[in-house]
């Protein structure tokens, strides 16, 4: 008689916050191509994107087209309200006070985000967020930075 085994192979979640912020990344380039600051966004619920954008206040001559921004309104119009609980921003860049305000507007449940902005982020300028939005950071940091120093570098240059 044989024996069946049952074997379980456990595969691991491959959408990590790492996973998410190279997806950010990616939107960044698309920014730094157009003459835009490098910073791009998405957001995302239950692992799925919902929204991805980047910086285009260029493009726009507007001064509130950030990515965090235009991924909120994204995010919005796809959930059909203007609440994004359960949802996660994965930005390049540290949310500025404008964004950070909208973020907190939002509810957003989750900040993730790469490098930090010492002196226009929303820590620096100890902007509140909602009170029950999770904020992690660090998050592939030298290569969000090295996209920013790499396009002010080709600015100056």
């Amino acid at each position: 008689m044989y024996e069946l085994k049952l074997y379980f192979c456990f595969m691991e979640n491959p959408f990590t916050d790492e996973y998410f912020m190279k997806k950010a990344l990616q939107e960044a380039e698309v920014a730094f191509d157009k003459g835009e600051i490098p910073v791009g966004a998405l957001i995302v619920i239950d692992n799925k994107i919902i929204a991805r954008s980047h910086n285009l206040t260029e493009m726009l001559t507007d001064v509130t087209a950030h990515a965090e921004m235009q991924a909120i309104t994204s995010a919005a119009n796809f959930i059909g309200g203007k609440y994004l609980k359960g949802c996660t921003l994965y930005v390049t860049l540290e949310p500025c006070q404008m964004c950070a305000g909208a973020l907190y507007w939002c509810q957003i449940s989750k900040i993730v985000f790469g490098a930090s902005d010492d002196q226009r982020g929303f820590e620096a300028l100890g902007t509140k967020l909602h009170p029950k939005t999770e904020v992690m950071k660090g998050v592939l940091a030298q290569e969000c930075s090295d996209l920013l120093v790499r396009f002010f570098a080709s600015k100056r240059g």
